[in-house]
This record gives structure tokens, C-alpha cells and sequence, in this order.
């Protein structure tokens, strides 16, 4: 098992949302801390540790990222995230309600890992097989095992 602390990002703003990742998370067991953002802006203060916010150290090995937010939606946030050589390689997963396709292009040109549609079950993804290899690629990020 390995001693690298593993910090997970979760950029959110409905609390629902919050305390139903959180407890998904919980049942599969990944413990790490999660560090919650309102939105893309405050997310960008956290990983710069800038305007009031502590910076997460380390990095995040994983943002799990809603699209649809005020201030500035996780589209605008991961294509401003893409552009910092210092955060450009964290995996991004995409977590929304949206089923559109303009969404879906626009997160996998800038190299999401994967799209999750809420809500996030870890149960559903027995069903889909992209969905399953993002969860795969999700408990290789968390669980050093």
C-alpha cells in the first residue's frame, strides 16, 4: 500500500449532489479527502491557493466535475484548468444531468476521463461498459492499493 496522499476534488454546487458522491464514495470504500468547490472559480483558488482560499496540497489525483454551475461552469473551468501546466494532467471526470451531445464533445476535447450522468451511482455502472472502464480507471486514481 502506498504512503502518497491522495486528495479528490469535487466541484459541485448542489448540496444533494455533495452529500451523494460523498456517500458513494463511502461505500466503495475511498476515504481519501474531498475537497468540495461551489464552482469553477472557487475550484481555480483551491488548486492556486488564491483569494481566500488554502491551496490543496498536494494536488488533486482526481476532479470529479459537474458541467452546470454559476460563475464559471466546468466547461469553462476544465478548458482554464487544460491551459496550467502545473494542473493540465490531473483526470477530470465529468459529472452531469446533461445528455447533450455539445457537452459530451466539448468535455472529450479537453481530454476528460470520463462522463458520468447523474446521479452518481458506482451500483449502475455494472450496466456500461464506458461507464465501468471510467470507474475502473476512477479506483485506480484513489485506491493505491
Amino acid at each position: 500500500m502506498s504512503d502518497k496522499k491522495v486528495n479528490i476534488l469535487l466541484v459541485e454546487d448542489d448540496y444533494l449532489d455533495i452529500m451523494n458522491v460523498e456517500r458513494e464514495l463511502k461505500k466503495i470504500n475511498v476515504n481519501h479527502p474531498i475537497h468540495v468547490a461551489r464552482n469553477g472559480k472557487e475550484a481555480l483558488n483551491m488548486l492556486r491557493g488564491g483569494e481566500g482560499e488554502a491551496r490543496i496540497s498536494p494536488a488533486p489525483s482526481v476532479i470529479l466535475l459537474d458541467i452546470n454551475m454559476p460563475k464559471m461552469n466546468g466547461l469553462e473551468f476544465l478548458a482554464e484548468l487544460r491551459r496550467e501546466p502545473e494542473f493540465s494532467h490531473i483526470p477530470v471526470f465529468i459529472m452531469t444531468t446533461s445528455n447533450e451531445e455539445s457537452d459530451r464533445f466539448e468535455a472529450q476535447r479537453l481530454n476528460v476521463a470520463g462522463y458520468i450522468v447523474k446521479p452518481l451511482t458506482f451500483d449502475s455502472f455494472n450496466k456500461s461498459h464506458s461507464s465501468l472502464d471510467s470507474f475502473s480507471l476512477f479506483l485506480d486514481l484513489v485506491k493505491l492499493n
